[in-house]
C-alpha cells in the first residue's frame, strides 16, 4: 500500500511546504501583521489622483516662478510716460530720461515744442517713430504722439543712509514709509525731506509704492539728490537702527506724545503710516514713541506727506536754534 510503503518519495518528510511538523520560527510573522489604512487616493504614486495631484503642485510652482520673474522684470524694465501734460512734467522734474518718442506727423503745440527743446538742452535722445509703435507702448492709445523713456530708479541700501548720515555734522533725521503706496506720497515726502535736511528715505520691498515717473514728478526733481533706501524687511532695519542709537518715532493721530513737547534734536527716524490704515501692528511695536501732531477743528487726519512735512519742519526748527 501506498501508506506503507517505504520507496523513496512516497513518505512525506516532516518540514516541508505541504506540511512543516515545527512552527515556523516568526518568519513569516511580519507579512501575516496588517499595513494600516490604505492612503488617500492623492498620496498614492501610482494612482491617476496622485498622478494628477502631482502635476498641479507641479503647475503652481511653475506659476509662482513665473509671477516672481514677472515682478523682477516689471522692477528692472524702463518706464513709458505717456500724454504731452505729464511728459513735459517730467522733463520739468529733471527725470532722468533716456529716449523721448515723437510720433510721425504728431501735431505741433507748445507743449510739444517744450519737450524737444528741453529733451535736447539735457542730452536725451530724440527718436521719430511711427504712430503704431506709441500705440504698442499704451493700453489705450492716449498718448498724444508722445512719450518719454525713464529707467528704473536705483534704489540704496538702508546702510548707506547710514553711512550718509556719519559723513554729515548733524544728527539722523530719516524717514521710513509703512504702507504708503501712492507714489505722489512717496514722491512729496522725498521733496520734504530734501526741503528739511533729511539724510534719506527708506520704504519696504513690498506693499510700497515705487520711485516710479509719478513719484519723481512729484518730488520735484529731489529724488536725484535724495537717496531713497528700500528694506526687505522694515521693522527689522527700525530695529537695527535703533541698537545703533537712533530714535524710532511713529506718526498716529492717537500718539501718546505731542509734537509740541518732542525734542527733535537727536537723531531720529519718523516713521508714517497710510492715511487709511496707518502703522502696522510690527512697526507700532518697535517705535519708541509714537507721535501726534496737534491740529484745531474737526480734522481728524492728515495726508500722509503733509504730516511728514509738518513734523520734519518743526523738527529742522528746532535743530535750527
Amino acid at each position: 500500500m501506498a501508506g506503507n510503503s517505504s520507496r523513496r518519495g512516497a513518505v512525506r518528510k516532516g518540514g516541508t511546504k505541504k506540511g512543516q511538523v515545527v512552527g515556523s520560527g516568526g518568519k513569516r510573522r511580519k507579512g501575516l501583521e496588517g499595513r494600516g489604512a490604505t492612503p488617500p487616493a492623492e498620496a498614492r504614486t501610482k494612482h491617476p489622483a496622485g498622478k494628477r495631484a502631482r502635476a498641479s503642485a507641479r503647475a503652481a510652482e511653475q506659476r509662482q516662478a513665473q509671477r516672481v520673474a514677472a515682478i523682477r522684470r516689471a522692477e528692472d524694465a524702463p518706464e513709458t510716460v505717456l500724454g504731452r501734460n505729464p511728459v513735459v512734467e517730467c522733463l520739468r522734474a529733471g527725470v532722468p530720461a533716456t529716449v523721448l518718442y515723437v510720433a510721425v506727423g504728431a501735431e505741433t503745440d507748445d507743449r510739444l515744442k517744450e519737450a524737444v527743446q528741453r529733451a535736447a538742452d539735457t542730452g536725451i535722445s530724440i527718436l521719430e517713430v511711427p504712430r503704431t509703435d506709441l500705440d504698442r507702448m499704451s493700453s489705450n492709445g492716449m498718448h498724444q504722439g508722445i512719450a518719454l523713456q525713464v529707467p528704473p530708479y536705483r534704489y540704496a541700501h538702508p546702510d548707506d543712509l547710514l553711512t550718509r548720515v556719519r559723513s554729515d555734522q548733524e544728527p539722523a533725521l530719516l524717514v521710513a514709509l509703512d504702507n504708503i503706496t501712492d507714489p505722489r506720497n512717496l514722491g512729496a515726502v522725498v521733496r520734504s525731506v530734501a526741503a528739511f535736511g533729511g539724510h534719506g528715505v527708506v520704504i519696504p520691498q513690498r506693499r510700497s509704492a515705487s520711485v516710479s515717473a509719478v513719484a519723481w514728478r512729484t518730488s520735484a526733481g529731489a529724488a536725484a539728490r535724495m537717496p531713497v533706501a528700500r528694506a526687505t524687511n522694515l521693522t527689522r532695519t527700525l530695529k537695527d537702527w535703533q541698537a545703533k542709537g537712533i530714535q524710532v518715532v511713529g506718526l498716529d493721530a492717537g500718539g501718546d506724545t505731542s509734537l509740541d513737547n518732542y525734542d527733535g534734536t537727536d537723531p531720529v527716524v519718523i516713521v508714517v503710516g497710510s492715511e487709511g490704515k496707518g502703522l502696522s501692528r510690527l512697526v507700532r511695536e518697535t517705535c519708541d514713541t509714537i507721535l501726534s501732531i496737534p491740529m484745531a477743528g474737526e480734522v481728524e487726519s492728515l495726508n500722509a506727506s503733509v504730516a511728514a512735512g509738518v513734523v520734519l519742519s518743526e523738527i529742522a526748527r528746532q535743530r535750527r536754534g
